[in-house]
């Protein structure tokens, strides 16, 4: 199997204003290079950790160090990971103060509960070795205060490794702004989901995205024999009728990579296989 990765680093428009096109083109070439050359020598879910975590790190993308703050000017992250190899899905809820939230959803995997939200999956983290960490930077605490916030904020990977695994991994910082205790999609089946047959993750606005059921229900009809672009095109055709925001990427078991968004919405993503690298700026 020909090794393939995608990544996003958010929903274009709805990310806000302080970052351009261009940046965050430039951003992702990088990372998706990157993690693909680890997607060579490892394996799906190897690859996934590693691109989330050089988004994580980057305080470009709205994830990790660079999330955004929410109303009570406190940040607080949400990431989860999915691997078709052993149907597993693991993840955090409004954890705060860790520098890689995704490495936290990913040793969960192997507890007895897989799910973690607030203050516990905060302890949780510190019981296992995580340091304390400060998320915010001067540009997003300025965000903060002047109130440039977005609508949305996410970064995805999805990865299809030689022996045919798949794996899907979602990491955000929120919308910024919102009311503390607000659980978005991201680490929830409706936006991180994958299976032998596809993986996707999602970005644009959470509640729209877990009202449609998005990654699991695009992943669904693709078990059910439904070409991967159909159930795409099929999910943006009903998310459209209810005016919703948000977009996929998404990888197939063939390798097909497909790109999908609802009016309005420009997914910031990357891809690369053995023909080398492509993202949405030059498409």
């Amino acid at each position: 199997m020909e090794p393939k990765l995608i990544i996003h680093g958010g929903a274009g428009q709805l990310e806000g204003s302080i970052f351009t096109f261009l940046d965050y083109h430039n951003a992702l070439l990088e990372i998706v290079g990157d993690a693909y050359a680890k997607l060579k020598v490892t394996n799906a879910r190897e690859a996934v950790l590693h691109g989330i975590r050089l988004m994580e790190e980057n305080p470009i993308f709205n994830a990790g160090k660079g999330a955004r703050l929410q109303k009570d000017g406190q940040v607080r992250m949400s990431a989860a990971i999915m691997n078709s190899k052993d149907n597993s899905f693991s993840g955090v809820i409004n954890i705060q103060n860790v520098e890689h939230p995704i490495d936290v959803a990913n040793i969960l995997s192997g507890q007895k509960y897989t799910v973690l939200g607030g203050h516990e999956a905060t302890e949780f983290s510190r019981l296992n070795q995580f340091p304390y960490f400060n998320p915010i930077t001067e540009h997003r605490l300025k965000e903060y205060k002047n109130a440039l916030i977005g609508e949305s904020g996410t970064v995805g990977v999805v990865a299809l490794d030689q022996e045919g695994n798949i794996c899907a991994g979602t990491s955000t910082g929120g919308v910024g702004y919102e009311v503390p205790g607000r659980i978005g999609d991201s680490a929830t089946v409706a936006g991180t989901y994958a299976t032998k047959f596809a993986g996707v993750s999602c970005t644009g606005k959470g509640e729209h995205i877990i009202n449609q059921a998005v990654a699991a229900r695009v992943v669904t009809r693709v078990e059910d024999g439904m070409p991967l672009v159909d159930a795409v095109d099929k999910l943006f055709e009903e998310a459209n009728q209810f005016h919703y925001r948000f977009g996929l990427i998404s990888l197939d078991k063939n390798g097909n990579m497909v790109v999908g968004n609802t009016k309005n919405v420009d997914v910031l993503y990357a891809k690369h296989d053995a023909s080398g690298a492509k993202t949405f700026y030059k498409n």
